[in-house]
């Protein structure tokens, strides 16, 4: 302990408490596990209609595509932090407030949600088409090719997406952080780097870096089984 205390004299005395390490830990989990799950719902989603409504897609619909790819396209363009400005009206409309964790999920979903369809859709196209065309001639309705077909057969491509999709979460919750947003990225420019206190700034970059590379790990080793 007087060794950690020598190296990080600034982070020990606020390990823990109102606005400590551990709440920061805690709040950047929190906004990581809630945007996974929500976004990745909507994500899904969308990123199958767009396989669907494509031109050679099971259920093509070229104007419905149209609209769905310039929305998608348009939101992953808009860079996140101007993001966070532009979505303030609508955070506070919806939470209440527009600082702390549960503020950023809103533009943490906003901007995450179109990434992850773009991922999804590509993730899927990698599926053999002469597999699909089989599904079809089986007598499979779209709805059952998608969950039957789709999704199994691109599981082992969605998993390493979806890592991606986690890595880039974790980095955007850290840049709302930075605005309030609570977690380790708030621990890191609120206390580390205003008030000159670098051993902070090192250990939120420390715990971020512990989070990818689990995620990464973890991300990894079921792709590799879901490839064999």
């Amino acid at each position: 302990m007087q060794f950690l205390k020598n190296l990080f004299p600034n982070v020990v005395p606020i390990w823990t408490g109102d606005g400590g390490v551990v709440q920061a830990i805690n709040e950047t989990l929190y906004m990581t596990i809630v945007t996974t799950i929500v976004a990745g719902i909507i994500g899904l989603i969308l990123g199958a209609l767009l396989v669907l409504w494509d031109d050679d897609g099971l259920v093509a619909n070229r104007p419905a595509y149209f609209v769905l790819d310039k929305v998608v396209n348009v939101l992953r363009a808009i860079p996140f932090i101007i993001l966070l400005a532009i979505m303030s009206p609508v955070t506070r409309a919806i939470v209440g407030t527009g600082i702390g964790p549960t503020a950023a999920l809103v533009p943490l979903i906003g901007g995450t949600a179109p990434f992850f369809a773009r991922q999804v859709q590509n993730a899927l196209l990698t599926v053999d088409p002469g597999v699909i065309e089989a599904a079809e001639a089986m007598g499979l309705s779209p709805l059952a090719i998608v969950f039957r077909v789709y999704l199994r057969e691109g599981l082992g491509e969605l998993v390493r997406v979806t890592v991606l999709t986690i890595i880039s979460i974790i980095g955007l919750t850290a840049m709302a952080g930075a605005i309030g947003g609570g977690g380790l990225g708030n621990l890191a420019i609120a206390i580390g780097y205003q008030r000159y206190e670098n051993d902070v700034i090192w250990v939120a970059l420390i715990f971020i870096l512990v989070m990818v590379f689990i995620i990464q790990f973890i991300g990894d080793v079921i792709a590799r089984k879901l490839h064999h």
